[in-house]
């Protein structure tokens, strides 16, 4: 499996995001389309940014009852996006649900990835906001376990964790991400991370840049930069 680098294109709006996309004119990066542009722009941004070359991360985590996500997988499948994911909290009934939504009628479907735990989500949050006093490797490695159970083909976890997940899971359990800075740059309000290089070289499948790129004073040398430290 290759890597890529996807870019996070959390903006409010199509302008800003078409704005944005416009300044790769060689280049043609997956993007990632998450809560803030989706429910900003709606579906048709999806529609607009796949016309135009881009393969597609739709980031909405779902997390309901089986059936209710069944149902918005199922809408979710016509979009033509290339990834899609979920929360793996939701249990492993839930999450076999969703792949049964998103499997359109000729067995074709996009990638179906499990969120274990947020990249912000520290120990100490966990024990004391979701009462979730095991260790947090603990948990990841469970949800991970869980998502494969249910027939997934992934999960987006920390780089940090992504090595041991492919241990647990298997190599062709794919690991997308977040939480990855330049060894130079602010971690925002991350807490699990690291660089595109350390990345690449604990396992990481795809790796997912938000701020490095979408607010560097060149996005375009920033893109190239995070591709040549994690594709080479």
């Amino acid at each position: 499996m290759g890597k890529d680098v996807i870019i996070a294109c959390d903006f409010p709006n199509k302008e800003q995001t078409l704005s944005f996309l416009s300044k790769f004119t060689d280049e043609k990066p997956y993007v990632k389309i998450g809560m803030e542009l989706f429910y900003g722009a709606g579906p048709d941004i999806v529609r607009e940014i796949k016309k135009m070359g881009h393969k597609i991360f739709l980031d909405l985590k779902l997390h309901d009852i089986p059936n209710t996500v069944k149902k918005a997988m199922s809408v979710l499948s016509h979009l033509d996006v290339d990834m899609c994911n979920l929360h793996a909290s939701g249990t492993v009934a839930m999450m076999r649900s969703a792949i049964e939504g998103l499997t359109r009628a000729d067995g074709t479907r996009p990638l179906l990835i499990a969120v274990t735990q947020l990249t912000s989500t520290s120990q100490e949050a966990m024990e004391n906001d979701l009462l979730i006093k095991e260790n947090i490797a603990d948990v990841v490695m469970h949800y991970a376990s869980n998502a494969k159970k249910a027939g997934l083909d992934g999960v987006v976890c920390s780089p940090l964790e992504a090595g041991v997940v492919h241990e647990r899971c298997g190599n062709d359990f794919i690991t997308v991400t977040p939480g990855v800075r330049f060894a130079d740059g602010d971690v925002g309000d991350q807490v699990r991370v690291t660089t595109p290089a350390k990345a690449k070289e604990i396992g990481s499948d795809y790796i997912v840049v938000g701020r490095p790129i979408t607010a560097a004073e060149d996005p375009v040398a920033a893109y190239r930069r995070c591709v040549t430290e994690f594709v080479g």
